[in-house]
């Protein structure tokens, strides 16, 4: 325990003579500073007036040196505030400035929303437009063919499509491979490749010959197949052709009577549905709504109320009061699910059976494109020989020069005689004017004018008819007499 001082009586003592440096208390020495300054100050007034006076002037002198220096400092600080006032300024025009234009943006947007929902409404009132034709057909049928050859050459499976015959070399290569591996048991497989190629070379004609004939076989059974595929794909684009273009004025007629009864019955039209599928059962809550609609509907309740009613009445019921609605609707919905399973299995027979229909008809329009395209191909070939019978007569025209000359025609004999008189009058005109004025003359013509002609043409051609009878019997007499 530390002792215990003793307190002492206070004694009045004399004032002694303080000095300046006593009485000046640094400011910086206490938070009060200031109030001891003044204390101070007082104290030397009264103790060294002299002193005293010094000490102001000194003081006056900082305190004005201070107060320009923070004068300058607020001064500084004003300019940055008002350059910072400047620069929030322009970000404020430049928010309102994007403000405007978003809300220039979001007003036509709007305008667009309702130029699309007018647009919608239209498109909701018209009716849908089912055509009866069934037209494309012919591409399903071509990429159905398409998806079967690519799927040949992805399977490569034996027997499910024609492959092409390996040559003679291969296949007896393979006849021939584990012998030679069983000779040459370490060999690797360009060894017994290059020994299999030197004992082919040493081979005989006649030892080949069975290896090539049944290669020759294999390449024109493929070959024939092949050009069967070939010929088929033909056909059918070219019944594609003809049958687009018959679909497509079907579709035309079609769409035209479609419009002529929008345009008579103006009125929205819904969708047609299926009248076999099942329709969806009734939930608990509907159940509960249909009983309460009755009694609601004698106290003269509107729908929305009746809604609103029953809505707060099903929420307030407990699950006792709930459960018979429940059970109705449990089983509503097994019979809705044994009513659809019978539906669906409906649906996947009626699917087999028009799987069927399409491909007993894809084998009838192949058929009808294989005739379309025989027919095509005699055309062709008429065309043919046609060309070739006139290339050989022209020939033989040329080579024979004691064949009748054709006469002119009508219009060849009179552009004689017109061109002679135009050539008369206007001398130095051109060729194809010349010529134009002929035809317009001819044109302009009366029948009875052009039957003088006519009959010209006429009599020249009975001359030539009769003359190349003559020539037809003298050749043939010619060819049927023996040569010396």
């Amino acid at each position: 325990m530390a002792a215990v001082v003793q307190k002492k009586g206070r004694g009045r003592k004399a004032l002694k003579d303080l000095s300046s440096s006593e009485v000046n208390i640094s400011e910086s020495s206490s938070p009060g500073s200031g109030v001891r300054k003044e204390v101070g100050e007082g104290v030397s007034a009264l103790v060294s007036p002299k002193n005293a006076k010094k000490e102001k002037s000194k003081s006056s002198s900082a305190g004005k040196n201070s107060f320009e220096d923070e004068l300058l400092q607020l001064q500084g600080r004003l300019q940055q505030l008002q350059l910072e006032k400047e620069k929030t300024e322009e970000l404020l025009k430049q928010r309102d400035e994007l403000l405007k234009q978003k809300d220039e943006e979001i007003e036509n947007r709007g305008k667009e929303h309702e130029k699309l929902q007018e647009e919608l409404k239209k498109m909701q009132k018209l009716k849908e437009f089912k055509p009866t034709m069934s037209f494309p057909l012919i591409k399903s049928l071509r990429g159905k063919e398409e998806d079967k050859d690519e799927k040949k050459k992805n399977k490569g499976k034996k027997g499910t499509e024609k492959r092409k015959p390996c040559p003679a070399y291969v296949s007896w290569c393979k006849d021939q491979w584990n012998d030679v591996k069983k000779e040459n048991p370490g060999a690797d497989f360009k060894e017994v490749s290059n020994v299999l190629g030197t004992k082919w070379k040493a081979l005989s004609a006649e030892e080949k010959k069975p290896y090539e004939d049944k290669y020759q076989q294999e390449k024109e059974a493929y070959l024939e197949v092949v050009k069967q595929d070939k010929r088929e794909k033909e056909a059918l684009k070219l019944l594609e052709e003809e049958q687009m273009q018959k679909t497509a004025m079907e579709l035309l007629e079609q769409y035209l009577q479609f419009q002529q009864e929008v345009e008579k019955e103006g009125k929205k039209v819904r969708k047609e549905k299926d009248p076999l599928k099942p329709k969806q059962p009734m939930s608990a809550f509907f159940l509960f709504s249909k009983e309460r609609r009755e009694t609601l509907l004698q106290e003269k309740k509107t729908i929305l109320e009746i809604s609103k009613i029953a809505g707060e009445e099903w929420k307030n019921m407990t699950e006792e009061q709930k459960a018979p609605y429940e059970e109705i609707a449990k089983k509503l919905k097994e019979n809705y699910n044994q009513e659809m399973e019978i539906y669906k299995q409906k649906k996947t027979e009626e699917a087999a059976t028009i799987a069927k229909e399409e491909e007993e008809h894809i084998k009838v329009l192949k058929q009808e494109a294989l005739q379309l395209l025989r027919k095509k191909e005699k055309t062709d070939n008429m065309i043919k020989q046609n060309r070739i019978r006139k290339k050989k007569e022209k020939e033989e025209q040329v080579a024979d020069p004691n064949r009748p000359k054709r006469p002119p025609s009508s219009f060849l004999l009179f552009s004689k005689e017109a061109r002679k008189q135009l050539m008369e009058e206007r001398p130095g005109i051109p060729n194809t004017t010349l010529n134009a004025m002929i035809s317009v003359k001819w044109k302009e013509m009366s029948e009875g004018e052009k039957k003088t002609w006519n009959d010209k043409a006429a009599e020249g051609l009975n001359a030539y008819k009769k003359e190349l009878e003559e020539y037809n019997k003298a050749s043939m007499d010619n060819k049927t007499t023996p040569k010396e």
